[in-house]
């Protein structure tokens, strides 16, 4: 069945603090101006919000960002939770934290709509000074953590440029792909989408914050005058190559109308086929019409390849 969901990016720029204010007063200071941009996506009514890298961290924090991130413990987190029980959506928000061992880490903390944990993922791929001079911990794990829309994975920044971890998503196949950071990440940013057959959606420190399509389009991106947007996607999709498959797309088409989608984005050799019924779900007419995804329709080819060499 269809899995409409209301994505909002807030993709802002960081503000400027006053350092010589208490770091008390830098925190509250750091939430109204949060608290700025998430009201004005709320009327969107959305079921996950995005927020960027470091994202309750001032511009200009400097030497005082030891003392900043220990006054502010969990307080902007809990923020968060409070906004995703209220509006009954999914927050991401990527910051700063300190675990249970001590160990400062840079992570995206997915929050439910009962403002419960729903996963922690910490940055595998630091930049170097980041752990040398700045005491931030390597991350270890990428798994996919579940919601209730389905599944999602996490990169941060430097992240994106590392075809391991990308690789290792890639066979989790997660629905979505949220990537918080301060780097745009350019054409990778639609390499991930496509090579993990995912949403993406890349909420940014002031650069353009993207929605993307599993074939790597632009849904919806924020401007140089708002930092934030809100889009609906279908996770129930899936990415089919258009080779064996041409009749079988019009007699889908045929057959259901209105009822699915069959994008063709030009020159990439493959489709995205996207149900908006009810009654059936996009396995279900792959599986009617024979078609196979275009996952399944590589490892034949490799397949074929290996016998016939």
């Amino acid at each position: 069945m269809a899995r409409n969901i209301k994505i909002s990016n807030i993709s802002m720029r960081p503000p400027m603090t006053n350092t010589s204010l208490e770091c008390q007063a830098m925190v509250e200071g750091m939430i109204t101006h949060i608290n700025s941009r998430v009201e004005k996506i709320l009327p969107d009514k959305p079921d996950l919000i995005v927020m960027p890298e470091y994202c309750d961290t001032p511009a200009n924090i400097g030497d005082k960002a030891g003392e900043y991130f220990e006054t502010r413990g969990e307080q902007v987190l809990d923020y968060f939770r409070e906004v995703a029980r209220k509006n009954k959506t999914y927050v991401a928000c990527s910051a700063k934290r300190k675990d249970e061992e001590g160990r400062w880490r840079n992570s995206t903390t997915i929050i439910g709509r009962k403002g419960e944990t729903a996963g922690v993922y910490d940055k595998n791929h630091l930049v170097p000074r980041e752990n040398t001079e700045l005491s931030t911990s390597y991350g270890t794990e990428a798994r996919l953590i579940e919601c209730d829309f389905g599944t999602v994975a996490c990169a941060i920044c430097f992240d994106l440029n590392f075809t391991e971890l990308l690789y290792k998503y890639a066979k989790l196949h997660p629905d979505l792909i949220i990537f918080s950071s301060a780097y745009h990440g350019g054409l990778m940013q639609a390499y991930w989408a496509y090579a993990c057959r995912a949403h993406f959606v890349g909420s940014l420190r002031g650069l353009p914050g993207t929605i993307l399509s599993p074939i790597g389009e632009t849904i919806a991106s924020t401007t140089n005058y708002y930092e934030y947007v809100s889009a609906t996607v279908n996770l129930d999709c899936r990415v089919v190559h258009i080779d064996e498959n041409s009749k079988k797309f019009l007699a889908m088409k045929k057959k259901y109308a209105a009822g699915i989608s069959i994008h063709d984005p030009g020159y990439l050799g493959s489709v995205l086929i996207s149900n908006q019924m009810e009654s059936v779900t996009v396995e279900d007419l792959l599986k009617e019409f024979g078609i196979d995804t275009v996952d399944g329709y590589f490892a034949r080819a490799r397949k074929h390849r290996q016998e016939n060499m």
